[in-house]
């Protein structure tokens, strides 16, 4: 069964916050850090203050949008 991850990042250079979700939780913390995201290459490096697992993709591309927006998201 794969998991889906809702996180929260913390950029350390001005302490502005990113949320997101993926599949793959280390690798794209990697990617933050390494430059490889548009939306946070400028604000490196990045540290994880917050995540939650779910089993199911749209519970969690929901969960992204709420955290971002305050919407629900109805599928």
């Amino acid at each position: 069964m794969e998991c889906y991850y809702v996180y929260l990042l913390e950029s350390e250079l001005d302490q502005s916050w990113y949320i997101g979700y993926t599949a793959d939780l280390n690798n794209r913390i990697a990617q933050h850090n390494g430059g490889k995201s548009y939306y946070t290459k400028r604000k490196m490096p990045w540290k994880v203050i917050y995540y939650e697992v779910s089993f199911d993709k749209y519970d969690a591309i929901a969960r992204e949008k709420y955290l971002k927006t305050g919407w629900v998201v109805d599928f």
